[in-house]
This record gives C-alpha cells, structure tokens and sequence, in this order.
C-alpha cells in the first residue's frame, strides 16, 4: 500500500548525498527506540543502525513493528564500544549528540561531511569515556520547559540539520 508520502516524494527531486552518516547508539534498551532510529537512518539514506552493547535481547517484534519498512531497508549490528571506535571509517568525524560541557550549539556548528553519530541510553546518555573520544559535541537547544528530548527526536533533529548543511547550505 502507498501512502500520501510516498507518493509525493516519489515525484520531488532531491540531489543525493554524497556520504552516507553512520549512526551508534549507546545501550538503547526500548525496542520503540531502536525502531525508531532504523527509520531514521533510512529517511536519510544510511544503511545501518549500530547499537554500542554488549547483550543483544532486544525484542525483534517490536523492533519491527516500529521500524517499518525499514526494517528490511537498514541492517542492525551490535558491537562494543571499542570494536566501534576502532573500525571506524579513517575521514569519518565521531560527533556526540549530548549536553555536555563542551558540547556546541546543534545549529550554529559546522558539521563534518563525513560524520559518524553517537547517542546516549536513555536513561544516562552518553559516557564520558565515549565523549572524550569524538571530535566534536552538538547539543540541540530547547527554548521550552522540558530540557529532554527522546533518543530518536534527537537523531532526527541531528541527522536533518546534517542534511541540510550537506545539500542545503552554501558551501564554504
């Protein structure tokens, strides 16, 4: 079945990307949120989601459910940290979407062509042993209330504003 979306953007023209993001995200344990990051790594052409963990009991079901399409679009790996960081693509740039001290407005930083993203659990975000080992930290600014955002909101809001600055922006 094609929805409304499909169909319209079947018919807009976009230039492609010339690299691919990578996408890491650390000890997410709610199968909704790994779903929902899958789909985010395909809305922007990615081809894998790799969860930073050490156990793999999460539930493919739900997994699924959320991911969509998606699920048959973008392989899904486990690794450690260390395996992580180490296979790292050499001109890749790790970028850690996390408030920390020295993390730098989302849309006021230049983001590398070539980025590799990493994301904290829920629950405790990031380690600072991981943050240390990124060449840059964004945070994303929030003017309201609440100062959270879930994981996959977060990756959104990153990837897009890294589209945008790929495709969208005059380059330097």
């Amino acid at each position: 079945m094609e929805t409304n979306s499909v169909a319209f953007f079947r018919s807009q023209h976009y230039p492609d990307l010339v690299d691919k993001p990578i996408v890491a995200a650390w000890k997410v344990k709610n199968p909704q949120n790994v779903g929902s990051l899958m789909r985010l790594v395909d809305n922007i052409g990615g081809d894998s989601l790799i969860i930073l963990d050490d156990e793999n009991p999460k539930r493919e079901s739900s997994i699924k459910k959320t991911a969509g399409m998606s699920y048959k679009n973008i392989q899904l790996k486990w690794m450690s940290s260390k395996e992580f960081i180490t296979n790292l693509p050499q001109n890749y740039r790790l970028v850690a979407i996390e408030t920390d001290e020295q993390s730098t407005n989302l849309f006021t930083t230049k983001l590398p062509d070539q980025v590799a993203f990493i994301l904290g659990s829920e629950m405790h975000g990031l380690p600072t042993e991981l943050i240390r080992q990124c060449t840059q930290s964004v945070h994303i600014p929030m003017t309201g209330k609440c100062k959270s955002m879930n994981i996959s909101h977060a990756l959104a809001v990153g990837l897009f504003e890294w589209q945008r600055q790929q495709l969208f922006s005059p380059r330097d």
